[in-house]
């Protein structure tokens, strides 16, 4: 199939995101042609990527001074020891604000290299390259760069567009199912805060999707693209409207944290778990007609997509999970901001509920 291509264009930077098959050997070719250029580069390469897939980039790439820095990718190691390290090794290599990192993996190998190039001599040139259904759909997008600490998710970071995004949706084929049930999650919630017409098509066909069947993958793929990047052109430094961008994610990040970021449950499952939560509060105050929540519900149960809080959490965790909740980036006050769902398309920003509102629900809630 041919490439999609999508330009995003916000006050810092206009950049391509180019989508398709076998762009891994044609990445200089690419470079070329959207004038990414650079005399040397450090792959920053997530350690579960295909060996073969990083010699095609290699080969692709033997024209350019190119070093290599292996990256065991996971929430644990999403922190500001490795991006020193990275550092370091930039530095060592005598590397300047001409020269270029480029990401090779999903989401946390790219908002790790990402804050490495915003930091480095006050920011180099990035390529980001995502491996995974989610990064290709959501993370690579929109420059949100940064790493955990013990207080939460995503605390420390920076807005730090990229040069260039190349999506090669034959990585889609080397990941397990879980990961591609997560990227689905992702692009589920662009079309909930997006709009109907791009649910309808998920409805009809998600199964193809999640097979990676052409062209339902590249469509979906390409849906999920736009509806972010009008977002991030709208309001690039998350003022306003980029809020919608975080529906279930205050609750999704609470979770992974009150698991110390734990294989059990990755992000794009946390982010699942936190829609239905988000969805749940949304019908407890009255925002969404009970009609619609169930079609949303019916959407989850006939994947089997993620849902079950309970499986993870009991009320013994309450108190914990609140407490990151208040931790959160988008507060700006005592109380917690939460983006809920009037209906399909119609997302509410900068809801504010006290710890003692939201604890009632989610006791009552940890009990069903």
């Amino acid at each position: 199939m041919n490439q999609i291509k999508l330009n995003v264009k916000t006050k810092t930077q206009t950049y391509p995101i180019i989508i398709g098959r076998n762009l891994c050997s044609k990445i200089a070719q690419i470079i070329k042609i959207y004038k990414t250029n650079f005399k040397q580069c450090l792959l920053i390469i997530d350690k579960n990527v295909p060996k073969s897939s990083v010699s095609i980039i290699k080969s692709s790439l033997r024209q350019k001074k190119i070093y290599i820095y292996n990256f065991n990718a996971n929430e644990v190691n999403k922190n500001i020891n490795s991006v020193n390290k990275i550092l370091e090794n930039l530095l060592k290599r005598n590397f300047s604000r001409e020269d270029c990192v480029i990401s090779i993996g999903g989401g946390i190998t790219g908002d790790v290299a990402g804050f490495v190039a915003s930091q480095f001599k006050r920011g180099l040139k990035f390529i980001n390259l995502p491996t995974t259904l989610l990064s290709q759909v959501d993370s690579s997008i929109g420059g949100k760069t940064g790493v955990n600490t013990k207080y939460g998710k995503n605390l420390i970071g920076t807005f730090y567009q990229p040069n260039l995004v190349i999506a090669d949706t034959n990585f889609l084929k080397t990941l397990p199912k879980r990961e591609i049930i997560c990227g689905y999650g992702e692009i589920l919630k662009h079309s909930l805060i997006g709009n109907k017409n791009f649910y309808n098509f998920l409805n009809k066909n998600s199964k193809n999707i999640i097979n990676l069947y052409s062209p339902f993958l590249e469509k979906a793929i390409y849906e999920s693209c736009k509806i972010k990047k009008d977002v991030v052109q709208k309001d690039e430094k998350e003022k306003g409207l980029r809020k919608i961008l975080n529906f279930g994610h205050t609750f999704a990040h609470a979770y992974e944290a009150t698991l110390k970021f734990s294989k059990k449950l990755n992000h794009g499952e946390a982010v699942m778990l936190g829609m239905i939560t988000a969805l749940n509060f949304s019908l407890q105050e009255k925002l969404i007609k009970k009609k619609e929540f169930q079609s949303i519900m019916n959407h989850f149960s006939n994947l089997n997509l993620p849902s079950s809080i309970n499986r993870y959490f009991g009320s013994k965790d309450l108190n914990k999970i609140l407490s990151f909740m208040s931790k959160d980036k988008k507060n700006s006050s005592n109380k917690i901001n939460l983006i809920l769902l009037k209906g399909v398309g119609s997302p509410v920003i900068n809801k504010e509920y006290s710890k003692k509102n939201l604890s009632l629900f989610l006791k009552k809630y940890l009990r069903n």
